[in-house]
């Protein structure tokens, strides 16, 4: 099973220019996530827009299943690009990796995902289910 965490490395918090910062925040989660995500056998990637602007910083968590069956996806957003997000995110990532539907129960989430959560995407329908 494959579970991949998409990283908006274009994401900037409301206060990112009066901060100073020579990087977005979206990059600086993004190196936070790919430094945890190996060890946790996750695959991370970035990209330049979720469109998730207002809710900066955005991650996505997909997968799929051994037999390639997609998985229930989750939007992520509101983080600030600590390292105790991006632990909480994968941890949390390592969780819909081990799960055969990808939904983890919320009493086993990490204190760090919740109330970042946005949005819940579920697999389209199979050939077969049409």
């Amino acid at each position: 099973m494959t579970t991949w965490i998409t990283i908006c490395e274009t994401c900037k918090r409301d206060d990112w220019s009066e901060r100073g910062m020579d990087k977005t925040d979206g990059e600086i989660l993004a190196a936070e996530i790919e430094t945890r995500a190996e060890a946790a056998g996750v695959k991370t990637r970035r990209v330049a827009c979720t469109m998730g602007c207002e809710r900066a910083c955005n991650i996505i968590v997909q997968g799929k299943t051994e037999d390639g069956t997609a998985k229930i996806s989750y939007s992520l957003g509101t983080f600030e690009g600590t390292p105790e997000d991006a632990e909480a995110i994968v941890e949390y990532a390592a969780m819909h990796a081990a799960s055969p539907t990808g939904q983890v129960p919320f009493r086993t989430w990490p204190q760090g995902v919740k109330g970042h959560f946005v949005s819940r995407q579920l697999p389209l329908p199979s050939e077969s289910d049409t």
